[in-house]
């Protein structure tokens, strides 16, 4: 081979192996490009599962299950009624789910209430048009202590019971997957929802980047809902009766409410604003004054029943520390009481388990309370 031959083949020899090189390279880097490798993995069927709870109008998602009315009652005397009233009426801690709406709501889908303004506290009943909203909520945000705790067939039989309550279904009945398709046609509010404006549909589509409703808006400025000052502190601070995630809600109820003249600022959003900045410079305040006792008792909820020296649904906790001064089996009894729940010691309305707190939280909790709750 000649020496012209030998160098002319090293040289293609060298180009085949750069290019062999190349492709050895960029073979990896369109794949990272296309499909990422060594970020996570796929999520498990059951991880999916956990998440995909959601519940349509049409009834797609709802798991398979049945509850009775009389399994329902159980259930919300022992977890619901604290907050809600025996009978979904109660106005103390939240909104009345049940009440306003009559026999002829039911046959024609609309709640004549909303219209004539004769029940002035707008109920849950009146207002939601479809079934699946009340399954779906109950299913994932209640008890108020501890969503998601329930399971499938007893949100089948608390939402029984409330549509017992509002005369939907009858008291024998038992609700469930195959059924509650045509307890919606009894909804009283079925027909109630209006789908005709600009963020439902804007010539056959939704209005998702809200262009009709942010434009030529009326404007109404007016206090549509007022509340006596007297009244303002009756219930205790609301602004330390919220769950411990989610967003946090309430103004500060020690103080004097934030005065808006009406027809400048938005009034709901000025007192919002007065609200946030209260509860803002009230939690700064208090963080290195707060003692391990208060912590646990707004982790676990337990302010939003109980006063520290006002009743609000439950006794304050200063009445607790009173009624058990100088009882030497005091903290066994009132630990056992918290962490099985009770009712009955201080009146009719039930409180709430507190299974979670491990047993030095709840030792703490206890001595707090006993101690005055200071």
């Amino acid at each position: 081979m000649s020496r012209f031959i030998k160098s002319a083949f090293r040289h293609v020899l060298v180009l085949a192996l750069a290019g062999a090189a190349w492709q050895a390279q960029a073979a990896p880097a369109a794949a990272v490009t296309s499909t990422p490798t060594g970020l996570g993995r796929p999520a498990t069927a059951a991880e999916v599962a956990a998440w995909d709870i959601d519940v349509r109008p049409d009834f797609k998602g709802l798991p398979k299950g049945a509850g009775t009315v009389a399994a329902g009652q159980v259930i919300w005397e022992g977890r619901c009624a604290s907050c809600h009233g025996t009978f979904g009426e109660s106005n103390e801690v939240f909104t009345p789910i049940v009440g306003g709406t009559t026999a002829d709501d039911i046959k024609t889908g609309h709640v004549a209430a909303l219209k004539t303004g004769r029940q002035p506290q707008k109920t849950t009943l009146m207002k939601v048009a479809t079934v699946s909203t009340l399954w779906d909520y109950i299913n994932r945000a209640m008890p108020w202590t501890a969503p998601k705790s329930l399971k499938t067939d007893e949100v089948y039989a608390v939402l029984a019971y409330i549509l017992n309550m509002g005369e939907i279904v009858p008291d024998d009945f038992t609700l469930s997957d195959q059924n509650i398709a045509q307890v919606q046609q009894r909804m009283p509010n079925r027909n109630g929802m209006d789908t005709k404006h600009g963020m439902w549909d804007l010539k056959g589509k939704p209005d998702v980047h809200s262009v009709v409703c942010m434009k030529n808006c009326p404007v109404e400025p007016g206090v549509r809902s007022t509340l006596p000052e007297p009244s303002r502190n009756a219930h205790g601070n609301i602004a330390l009766q919220n769950r411990t995630f989610g967003p946090v809600r309430g103004a500060d109820t020690t103080k004097p409410a934030p005065a808006a003249p009406i027809g400048a600022a938005s009034p709901v959003a000025s007192v919002a604003a007065g609200a946030a900045a209260n509860v803002n410079a009230s939690a700064a305040a208090q963080v290195g004054a707060e003692s391990a006792g208060l912590k646990l008792a707004k982790q676990n909820a337990c302010v939003a029943c109980h006063g520290i020296t006002n009743k609000i649904v439950g006794p304050a906790f200063s009445d607790v520390a009173a009624r058990y001064r100088g009882d030497a089996g005091a903290p066994a009894a009132l630990a056992a009481k918290v962490r099985a729940g009770t009712s009955g010691t201080w009146g009719t309305i039930p409180m709430p388990a507190q299974a979670s707190l491990k047993d030095d939280e709840l030792q703490t909790l206890v001595t707090w309370v006993l101690a005055g709750a200071k």
